[in-house]
């Protein structure tokens, strides 16, 4: 498993675990961001990501991105 930040523009890749304090699992299951769920890396920016999550985009800074496993 690699950290979501590793992934490259266009890739489109499978969540396999999400780290952190419940609160922020939370938030970004809230967002679409769950384990099996699929995401496609739109662009990358200084670390930051734009991600196409189902039928959204979603921005993530670096800090949330690294807590989700692929």
């Amino acid at each position: 498993m690699m950290p979501l930040t590793m992934a490259a523009v266009g890739d489109t890749v499978t969540i396999r675990k999400i780290t952190g304090k419940d609160s922020l699992r939370q938030h970004l299951a809230e967002l679409g961001f769950v384990v099996e769920g699929k995401v496609t890396v739109i662009s990358q920016l200084g670390g930051n990501l734009i991600l196409q999550v189902k039928d959204s985009r979603v921005a993530l800074d670096k800090t949330m991105a690294n807590r989700i496993l692929i």
